[in-house]
């Protein structure tokens, strides 16, 4: 049988018969069925037979979907986690759905890590993975939080209602769950801007984002491209400065400025990625105080950059850091301007 597994805020425990409504119920909220492949509405009894069926196999089964109830400690349940395992065992499906009143307060990251560790720990398997929708940014932000990576997109493989589309397959094998668990959490006590050589540059390009910030700041091939490439600007050659960042002496981002010239006196901060491995430890805030640093020393009287607008977007962090937007638009990007006079 399934043990009970605690985490800090919540019990991920089998299912039981009282389950039974609260489980009908999230069935049936269009918010939660929106991005699932069961029937909507979903009637009464084939909740009952759901429920009974998950109960008779008691435990993760190979070639059956498995629920679990996410609950608070001593309160009502809060979501569901769902688990099939193929291949004898070796690898793991999951799924997972929360109830709406409940979204945002990092239930589902929490549970879902607790439930990908029982599945490395305790069934010894060798690979995890979940697939989704690609219009689902939400599902995706929240395998990224819990280690999984993005490995590719099936075009017109996935049936609902009649309709195809897309499928998004994001996975980790147990050293990829093992170097997310190890990853650094803390503030580090060194950070430099090196200089990218013949001898890093290998390394450098390895550096990754999560998939869905890409669309906020380019991988890092592209920012090679366009060092290589930087085009012109107002007539003159747009020259690009940039440098890898060391988080106490590991490799854990990038950053890059068009220089700035005679026609544009500001520095233009093109480009600002930091590892999803070294995320979350205030390298950012970091980075950009050695920047400004280096632009001050210049004589630069400002920093531009720009950022695309949406869930997820920089602006957030550019705005703590005192960058005001300037109303102009830049090819779809909204400019911002830190004054360092």
């Amino acid at each position: 049988m399934f043990p009970p597994i605690h985490t800090d805020r919540l019990v991920i425990r089998a299912f039981e018969p009282a389950d039974l409504g609260t489980f009908h119920s999230r069935r049936n909220d269009p918010r939660v069925a929106r991005w699932q492949d069961w029937e909507f509405p979903f009637p009464m009894e084939r909740a009952r037979e759901a429920i009974h069926s998950i109960i008779a196999l008691g435990k993760p089964t190979v070639g059956e979907w498995w629920n679990a109830t996410v609950t608070l400690p001593d309160g009502p349940p809060v979501g569901d986690l769902g688990v099939s395992l193929s291949w004898e065992g070796r690898t793991a499906e999951v799924g997972y759905s929360f109830d709406p009143e409940h979204w945002g307060q990092g239930y589902a990251t929490e549970a879902l890590s607790a439930l990908v560790a029982y599945l490395f720990d305790d069934l010894d398997v060798t690979r995890v993975f979940g697939m989704l929708d690609p219009a689902n940014v939400a599902s995706a932000r929240l395998l990224e939080r819990t280690g999984f990576l993005y490995e590719g997109r099936t075009k017109s493989s996935y049936w609902k209602a009649g309709e195809v589309s897309d499928d998004v397959i994001y996975g980790m094998t147990r050293s990829d769950w093992e170097e997310w668990v190890d990853r650094p959490r803390d503030l580090p006590e060194k950070v430099e801007l090196v200089e990218v050589t013949e001898h890093n540059f290998a390394d450098v390009a390895r550096l990754r984002t999560h998939h869905t910030q890409e669309s906020f700041v380019a991988p890092m091939l592209w920012s090679f491209a366009d060092a290589l490439f930087p085009g012109e600007e107002d007539g003159l050659p747009v020259i690009p400065w940039m440098r890898a960042v060391e988080a106490d002496g590991v490799l854990a981002g990038f950053v890059m400025v068009a220089v700035e010239n005679e026609k544009q006196p500001d520095a233009y901060l093109w480009r600002l990625l930091v590892d999803r491995l070294q995320q979350r430890r205030g390298l950012g805030k970091r980075i950009m105080e050695l920047l400004i640093d280096e632009c001050r020393q210049r004589g630069v009287p400002g920093i531009l950059t720009s950022w695309v607008e949406g869930a997820g977007s920089p602006r957030p962090f550019y705005e703590s850091l005192g960058f005001v937007a300037t109303g102009n638009i830049v090819e779809s990007e909204t400019e911002a301007r830190l004054d360092l006079a």
